[in-house]
C-alpha cells in the first residue's frame, strides 16, 4: 500500500510540473493575454495509466475554466487525470 501512495504521490508532481510548464510557455510566447481572458480555453487531459483526451470548456479566464474541466473529470471517476491548457479557442 506504501508503495502505491508513493507511486501516486510521484505521478501527482509529474501531472503539476507537467501543467506548469505548459502554461509558463504559454506565457512567454504571447499567450499569457489569452490565459487570463474570458472565452472558450481548449485542454489536453493527460490522465495517468488511462486514456488521453482534449476538451474546450468556457471560463472566467483559462485558470476557471481548467478547474472546471478538472471537477468534471473527477465528478466521472477520472481521479488521475489532469488539463494542461492549449489555448484559447473562438
Amino acid at each position: 500500500m506504501t508503495r502505491n501512495r508513493i507511486l501516486g504521490a510521484i505521478v501527482a508532481g509529474l501531472i503539476v510540473a507537467v501543467a506548469g510548464v505548459a502554461v509558463a510557455s504559454s506565457m512567454s510566447s504571447g499567450g499569457q493575454s489569452d490565459f487570463f481572458t474570458a472565452g472558450k480555453h481548449q485542454f489536453y487531459v493527460w490522465c495517468a495509466g488511462g486514456k488521453d483526451y482534449t476538451a474546450t470548456v468556457s471560463g472566467a479566464n483559462a485558470e476557471d475554466a481548467q478547474m472546471k474541466l478538472y471537477n468534471a473529470a473527477k465528478a466521472h471517476g477520472h481521479t488521475s487525470c489532469w488539463p494542461v491548457w492549449q489555448g484559447r479557442v473562438s
